[in-house]
């Protein structure tokens, strides 16, 4: 599943990767029913949020739902959107299905955990309020590549009316 939604994380774990987030609710593309290994084994779910009745809206495809996603979401089952995992031998890897919105790193928890991940993954230590980062607006809009402007929609033409020249 790939709605969006306002995915609320009510709770965090103790985890390296959550220092210093504190629970938050923000609106992305946030993808659930995912597969895991089996038993979990090593994974440590982060982000978890139980999805809306706006998720299944769209019919049944590749991308929008099934029976088994439209039971889950029936029954309130809540859903992991980011996780940790760590391997036999030290690997280590972090799971994240949202940052699609790009406003979305102007949210402190959302990107502190993010930056806490990476350090967590390189083996690094985490300070214990989490990686300090400050982002402004004008941060947030520097570099951005223009959006192409959107193609007027072609105009429909009745059937049996030749086109004008």
């Amino acid at each position: 599943m790939n709605p969006h939604w306002n995915a609320e994380f009510k709770t965090l774990p103790r985890h390296p990767t959550t220092r210093g987030v504190k629970p938050f609710t923000i609106l992305d593309e946030w993808y659930f029913n995912m597969r895991f290994v089996e038993d979990r084994k090593g994974l440590t779910p982060i982000l978890v949020a139980v999805p809306d009745d706006s998720t299944v809206e769209r019919p049944d495809g590749h991308h929008s739902g099934n029976p088994a996603v439209r039971a889950a979401v029936a029954r309130r089952d809540p859903q992991t959107v980011a996780w940790a995992y760590e391997r036999a031998g030290g690997g280590r890897g972090f799971g994240f299905t949202g940052a699609h919105f790009h406003t979305n790193w102007g949210n402190e928890d959302f990107r502190k955990l993010a930056l806490n991940a990476v350090l967590w993954l390189a083996h690094m230590e985490v300070p214990v309020d989490g990686v300090v980062s400050k982002v402004t607006e004008s941060d947030l809009a520097a570099n951005l590549d223009p959006k192409p402007q959107k193609k007027a929609p072609a105009a429909k033409q009745e059937p049996g009316i030749p086109k004008k020249s």
